[in-house]
């Protein structure tokens, strides 16, 4: 996969390209991201990238020349998207969905926001939250990590099979040695070697964390007869 990041302030991915498990993505060509500076773009020799807004208002906006030219040079098929607070709320499923991509093109706002005529260079706008940052940078690391990691050949299809959201329900609990510290014990479940069994008590508990913490998510969860039943086993014990 190829994810061209169209930012102000390419050192700010210095440190999320050369950590961990991006760095490594890279390294072994699951992946290139490619840094494209809309600085480079412009026409005056002062480099100026934005300007002040028709109609007056605080701030700057970023201006047409220098994103449109730069959104042009990134050539072949891509899919364009603008981190923008105004977008889509990103989900597990769309770095599924876009995971899937050949060419990706995130494109990072900074300042007072775009010229609004920028967005018609862009196939979808997503937001990270309802809240806003100092740029798109920060929402740009995010998606490009979660989609990085969904590669073939990055992680483990296993790492991430059962991560929260994946299947729409939050991870189950882990423990690791020893299996008592501190008077706090791991599931006697998780001990006895059964796999049947702890594979029905972490779907169990996956409920239970998300009954718990993200109820919103249960919804318009599509639920086995299986889970109905313990669902309401968990109601009951969270009550008593």
């Amino acid at each position: 996969m190829l994810i061209s990041i169209v930012t102000l302030f390419p050192s700010m991915f210095e440190g999320f390209m050369n950590e961990s498990i991006v760095k490594r993505a890279i390294e072994k060509g699951n992946v290139v991201i490619n840094l494209v500076n809309p600085r480079d773009f412009t026409l005056d020799k002062h480099r100026h990238v934005d300007d002040t807004p028709y109609g007056g208002g605080n701030g700057m906006v970023l201006t047409c020349q220098p994103m449109f030219d730069c959104l042009r040079s990134i050539q072949g098929p891509k899919r364009t998207i603008l981190m923008t607070p105004q977008g889509k709320q990103y989900k597990q499923a769309e770095a599924i969905r876009l995971s899937k991509e050949e060419h990706l093109v995130l494109v990072c706002g900074h300042y007072e926001g775009f010229d609004e005529r920028i967005r018609t260079l862009c196939d979808e706008e997503i937001s990270i939250g309802d809240y806003v940052l100092t740029g798109g940078e920060i929402p740009a690391m995010t998606v490009s990590d979660s989609i990085i990691r969904l590669l073939d050949g990055v992680i483990t299809e296993e790492s991430h099979l059962y991560d929260s959201h994946s299947n729409g329900l939050l991870e189950h609990p882990q423990y690791t040695k020893p299996a008592v510290y501190e008077g706090l014990e791991v599931p006697e479940v998780l001990l006895n070697g059964n796999h049947k069994l702890i594979n029905e008590w972490r779907e169990k508990e996956s409920l239970r964390t998300t009954y718990k913490k993200r109820p919103d998510l249960l919804v318009n969860y599509n639920f086995t007869e299986q889970q109905l039943k313990w669902l309401e086993e968990i109601k009951k014990e969270e009550n008593e």
